[in-house]
């Protein structure tokens, strides 16, 4: 797509937020290549304040929640927009618009139809993806019999709906692309959860999905017979047996021999590895993968290079280059095998420590030397080998 046509979509989208009456919000993630974004994610939304209607803009650190609100002709869309952000997605009443600028600059839209529904409160908390009095909710015990959620499972509900969030833009993008097919219900995407434990997320991105019309066919992994027995259950009492099943099985040695999608949530240290190798095996087309746990290549770092010292000679702090060195390699790997990866924040440390997660789709594209010439460095450098290799025979 050529400069100018790029700004003839950037005009569209423009024109879509003057119209303050319709506009449900923007959210503008990822960063485009070769350029630097004033921060990771930004969230936009039309809010009613005791003045009238105003425009507020959030973005997160990391730690917490920063808003400022505009008068909305006074709303600094156009620069955000032109800021660098790799996805741009735009939801009104009557649909949404999303913008996906790949590595090489190609621009992909989508355009989607349907009614959403404006929430104009003004305060931080986010709309809801999922109704606490959902059937599921309760069946799998984050609600209670009311449809409350309770608030020892507060934290788990919301590290389900970031993951959510995450999960459709993406997977719209994906399509867009051709990375991942059409789904109909003759030929549904296939999702597998690996580590689903009490299936939280399995049964969440299935109903979500489903609701959003999207045919899906979801598989929960768990090497726990009790849970794949109770979660059969949940489904059949649910009536949605024939759309969701549950195996128990080891990641390493499942039966399930593909599928399109691949998600794991906090699967602990080299199971995290587990489900990365066996997505790559089994050609998955996009992988959401929050790992946990880091202990493979920490228990490693005994030769430290130096300056490096003065980082791991600090517990916390060697801990915490080893969670990078860990992710980093493995993000390397699936690069490798021809998949675009990122890693992202997907919910805020307030929830959860552990709020890093591994974005990769398959495209294809073949890695250069380069990049494999950084990868043996880095393991020579620290003299480390990770799981995720020895897994994938590198």
């Amino acid at each position: 797509m050529s400069d100018q046509s790029l700004e003839a979509t950037f005009a569209e989208f423009e024109r879509l937020f003057a119209k303050t009456d319709s506009l449900v919000r923007v959210v503008l993630s990822g960063r485009r290549r070769n350029m630097q974004t004033p921060n990771e994610r930004i969230d936009i939304r039309p809010v009613t304040l005791k003045d009238g209607l105003a425009i507020q803009v959030s973005h997160s650190d990391g730690r917490q929640m920063t808003s400022k609100n505009y008068a909305p002709s006074e709303a600094p869309f156009a620069q955000l927009l032109r800021a660098g952000y790799a996805n741009v997605l735009l939801e009104h009443t009557q649909g949404s618009l999303a913008l996906r600028i790949t590595k090489k600059g190609e621009a992909l839209v989508h355009r989607e139809s349907g009614v959403r529904e404006q929430d104009l409160s003004h305060d931080r908390t986010k709309s809801r993806l999922l109704d606490a009095a959902d059937p599921f909710l309760i069946a799998v015990g984050i609600s209670d019999a009311k449809g409350h959620v309770k608030p020892s499972k507060m934290d788990k509900y919301k590290q389900v709906e970031e993951f959510l969030r995450l999960l459709m833009p993406t997977l719209t993008s994906a399509i867009s692309a051709g990375h991942i097919h059409q789904p109909s219900e003759s030929n549904p995407l296939t999702i597998v959860d690996l580590g689903c434990g009490h299936a939280y997320l399995t049964f969440a991105a299935h109903q979500y999905l489903r609701a959003q019309g999207v045919a899906v066919k979801v598989i929960g992994i768990d090497v726990r017979g009790a849970a794949r027995d109770r979660n059969n259950e949940i489904a059949r009492q649910l009536g949605i047996d024939k759309t969701i099943e549950f195996r128990a099985e080891e990641i390493a040695d499942t039966t399930l021999g593909s599928a399109d999608i691949s998600i794991a949530l906090h699967a602990c240290d080299t199971a995290t590895d587990d489900a990365i190798a066996w997505s790559v095996n089994a050609d998955v087309k996009l992988a959401l993968i929050a790992p946990c746990c880091h202990h493979d290549i920490q228990a490693q770092m005994s030769e430290i290079p130096e300056p490096w010292s003065l980082l791991t000679r600090n517990g916390i702090m060697k801990e915490r280059l080893g969670d990078l060195l860990t992710d980093a390699l493995r993000m390397q790997i699936m690069k490798l095998r021809g998949y675009r990866v990122e890693a992202i924040e997907f919910v805020g440390g307030e929830h959860t420590p552990r709020n890093l997660m591994i974005r990769a789709v398959k495209t294809g594209a073949l890695a250069d030397a380069g990049d494999e010439a950084k990868y043996e460095q880095m393991l020579t450098l620290w003299k480390v080998k990770p799981a995720l290799a020895t897994l994938l025979n590198r």
